[in-house]
């Protein structure tokens, strides 16, 4: 049998059909061999994760080299500052106030700011809040964050400077669990699907000149992806790729990805598994971090940490956002902070030096022996009882007794007190 949540979270693991509809392995040519090695992504964690290679050093920090992607006039990349960002809160159709808004956000030193843009009243608007904002001598690019509709998209990205598209959304329903199992014809015929309907907002941010970022959401997978991959970091992967597929076979480089999740841990496996992806096939495109729905105050900004600051010191990240139920000027100093420290990182590659096992020996479990401490002339304390004559250790602990405390404390000669040694 197969344990498809572990095999599917491998880079290079693709999918082929089985009688019943499920996904069965085979290994696509980006990778060296036929065998992996897979290890735990955390301890006692059942998902396995590539051995090989997902960041430029597991012992330092080193930026990982990408491509530049021009988003306005602000070049995002390895080659260039982190760059800030954050969200507009208001109406999209009050175009007055979300032109304040912008403001201030672009006052606190923002790179970039994103607007929702539900539908074709809010796309209309956009029109006049670009205008205005450039009247005002603000020239800061805006993004816009694309849900459910495509012919939005077009019509915004004769705009803006950038669209952000979510592959469970965009041209597959969000999961509905209403079929949870695909053949592998329905999984064709929906990616034909998508293609259809991505392929022309490809088109226009090729003509104008705009970026894009294929940003996939951990709460907004597909019921295809779902299907094949389950509520998985790999499923999130793939549903990216699908989209970047698209853009490369149009000849479209200009975007970015990011692998959102409100779980830090979801949300860094996910980043990790695309980049090793990325190794893999030889791509070089920039990420923008976030975790999604962080929250307010120091537990919004502890999340963030955790996450975007764990992948920083990965040395992986163009851009970010946190992402917080406050005011959106508020987050750009918490930005900063984090940007500043994985730049700092980065520049001066702090880690640690290779770890190498000297003495212990994990495949040959035997009782160690060390050389017997020398007693000074004068010391109060015979250190030569630590150890046997012959060098061996005095006592051993058995499997049994970390399991069950009280029975090495007894072994001991130790007073038990509610199960607890009393020193005498």
């Amino acid at each position: 049998s197969v344990d498809f949540a572990k095999v599917l979270s491998v880079p290079g693991a693709l999918r082929t059909a089985s009688s019943r509809g499920r996904a069965l392995v085979v290994w696509s040519s980006s990778t060296e061999s036929d065998t992996m090695e897979l290890e735990p992504a955390s301890e006692g964690s059942p998902l396995l994760v590539p051995r090989q290679k997902y960041c430029e050093s597991i012992h330092q920090t080193r930026r990982r080299k990408t491509r530049t992607v021009m988003v306005g006039n602000v070049a995002l990349g390895s080659d260039h500052p982190m760059r800030i960002q954050t969200m507009t809160t208001s109406d999209t159709k009050d175009v007055a106030k979300t032109v304040e808004e912008v403001m201030r956000i672009a006052d606190k030193g923002a790179d970039f700011v994103r607007i929702t843009v539900q539908g074709k009243k809010e796309a209309d608007a956009c029109f006049e809040i670009k205008n205005t904002l450039v009247q005002k001598n603000y020239n800061i690019p805006l993004v816009a964050d694309i849900h459910f509709a495509p012919t939005v998209a077009l019509r915004v990205a004769e705009c803006f400077d950038k669209i952000r598209v979510n592959p469970g959304n965009f041209a597959d329903r969000r999961a509905q669990f209403e079929k949870l199992e695909y053949t592998e014809d329905d999984y064709e015929k929906e990616l034909e699907h998508i293609e259809k309907v991505f392929s022309p907002l490809v088109e226009k941010c090729k003509k104008y000149g705009r970026a894009m970022r294929i940003g996939t959401n951990h709460g907004s997978l597909s019921d295809r992806i779902m299907s094949y991959y389950g509520d998985s970091p790999r499923g999130m992967v793939e549903s990216a790729l699908e989209f970047a597929r698209i853009c490369r076979n149009l000849d479209f480089h200009n975007f970015v990805f990011s692998m959102k999740a409100s779980n830090p841990v979801v949300m860094v496996q996910a980043y990790r598994l695309l980049v090793a992806e990325m190794y893999n096939l030889g791509w070089d495109y920039p990420l923008h971090l976030g975790v999604t729905e962080a929250g307010e105050g120091e537990d919004g900004r502890m999340k963030s940490a955790i996450g975007i600051g764990t992948l920083l010191m990965d040395g992986l990240g163009d851009t970010i956002r946190v992402s917080l139920t406050e005011p959106p000027e508020e987050e750009i100093d918490p930005c900063r902070r984090l940007a500043n420290l994985g730049t700092q990182a980065a520049n001066l590659q702090i880690g640690v030096v290779p770890f190498e096992e000297k003495h212990r020996r994990y495949f040959d479990f035997q009782r160690r022996s060390g050389q017997l401490p020398l007693q000074k002339e004068g010391e109060a304390v015979d250190y030569r009882g630590v150890l046997h004559r012959d060098g061996s250790v005095l006592m051993s602990v058995s499997l049994d007794q970390l399991k069950a405390p009280e029975l090495l404390y007894r072994s001991l000669a130790a007073k038990l007190i509610v199960g607890m040694p009393f020193k005498v």
